[in-house]
Parts: C-alpha cells; structure tokens; sequence
C-alpha cells in the first residue's frame, strides 16, 4: 500500500476534525462547505480536492473508525471479553469526540444502526451454543439483545462523560455480555 503524503494526510485530519466539531455545534444538515473550510483554515477548493461533498467526508471518517475497530477485532477475538473490551473501551474514550458526536447527531443517524452492525457481527461466533444455555434462543434474537445491550452501554458511558474508567467498563460488560452469549 502507497504510503499517503503526510501533508495530504494532515490536510484530512484537519478536514475531519472541523466537521465533527462542527457537528458537536449544530446539525450537520445546516453545515456547509465554507463552514468546513473556516474551521479547517482551509480553501473550500482544497476540501473538493479530497471529497466529493461533505457527506463524503463524513462517510470517509465513518469509515475510518469502523476500519480501526475492525482492525482490533483481528486480535481481540483471541482474549476473554474483559480484556479484549478494555482497548475497545480505551479507543472510544480516545476518540470521545467522534462517538458523542457521532452517537448524539441527529445528521448521522445511520451511524448508530452501523455500529450496531458492525457490533452484530463481530458477535456471530460468540455464542454459546455448546453449553445448551442458548439452544432454544435464535441467533437473530441473541444477535440483536446483546448488540443493543452492548451500544445502549456505549452510548450511556459516553452521554455520561465516561464515569467509569475503561477497564472497569470492559470488566462489567464483559461479564454481561459472557452471560448472555
């Protein structure tokens, strides 16, 4: 893979990090281009030389994240919940920005249903279906309970200004979400 121009990539960062500050102030809807480039410090000419619209930059950015929580799904899924969680956990509270604006806009509301998506997925192998303690539940249903329990979690966490520290987050809901599945 072609390593990317680092001014081409700080150009981006910049991009990205004025439209979801931006998205923390008002709804991305009432959001325009010069409003991006003002806070970018940016040409408007400079953000079409990266994106289509806004809505691509907003779907690059989406796209980002869900690569880099992709990307720890490869590792995690070889630890026990608990402490496969606690870099999921460290991740949103780095980038607590992006998901309180993200879990919050009423402009992205597609994100939330494509977290609990990806979430869904990633849940597919999980269940335990060996012990007998799931046998009469659907995988459909298990799927949709445990995905919704674990983004409500994320979601209250966040809106809450993270109370809990991620390791005692990925301990509790660990041992939820063990139970369940």
């Amino acid at each position: 893979m072609a390593k990317v121009d680092r001014r081409i990539a700080k150009t981006q960062e910049s991009l990205k990090k004025a439209v979801i500050e931006l998205m923390s102030e008002k709804s991305f809807d009432e959001i325009t281009i010069q409003d991006i480039a003002d806070k970018a410090n940016l040409n408007r000419g400079t953000i079409y030389l990266h994106y289509q619209d806004k809505y691509d930059l907003l779907d690059k950015l989406i796209e980002a994240h869900m690569n880099e929580l992709a990307e720890m799904d490869e590792w995690a899924c070889r630890l026990d919940w608990g402490n496969a969680l606690v870099h999921f956990f460290e991740y949103f509270e780095k980038n607590y920005l992006f998901f309180s604006t993200m879990l919050a806009s009423k402009g992205a509301p597609s994100f939330r249903t494509r977290l609990l998506h990806y979430i869904m997925e990633g849940f597919k192998g999980e269940i335990d279906r060996e012990s007998g303690r799931n046998a009469d539940i659907s995988e459909e249903v298990m799927l949709q309970y445990a995905g919704t329990a674990y983004v409500g979690v994320i979601e209250w966490w966040i809106r809450n200004g993270m109370p809990h520290p991620p390791q005692i987050m990925a301990k509790q809901v660990g041992a939820l979400l063990e139970r369940s599945l």
